[in-house]
């Protein structure tokens, strides 16, 4: 099982099933809200148990942003008319055991770097 949690602790989460799509998202609003690119999985909705209270944002008509009410930590990221919900691989305690496997929205990432690896590209 995966379990991870916010900077402060108050949220934390387990992943109780095998997270699929492990990604780095380089669009604006990830790149606002994280400082940087954000890197995440995903799973079905009843395959994440969350404790702690989540601050809810409705970035766009589509989806929803988590993070921890005290501390910030942007953890989770679901769209509104989808069953499952992403959350960040950084906030994982100890190794993830997951590859990335593509890059999404690489026209709006950053010039002050470049993508440096093999790992498939989604504009």
């Amino acid at each position: 099982m995966i379990t991870g949690s916010c900077l402060c602790q108050d949220v934390s989460f387990e992943v109780m099933a095998a997270p699929q799509g492990a990604s780095m998202c380089h669009c604006g609003q990830c790149r606002k809200q994280s400082g940087g690119v954000w890197s995440s999985a995903y799973v079905h909705k009843q395959d994440l148990k969350i404790s702690g209270p989540v601050n809810w944002f409705s970035s766009s008509a589509s989806a929803e942003r988590g993070s921890c009410a005290r501390c910030g930590s942007f953890l989770f990221w679901k769209a509104q008319n989808e069953d499952t919900i992403s959350f960040s691989l950084g906030s994982i305690d100890g190794p993830t055991g997951l590859t990335l496997t593509k890059h999404i929205f690489v026209a709006d990432k950053g010039d002050y770097y470049q993508i440096a690896d093999d790992v498939p590209q989604q504009t």
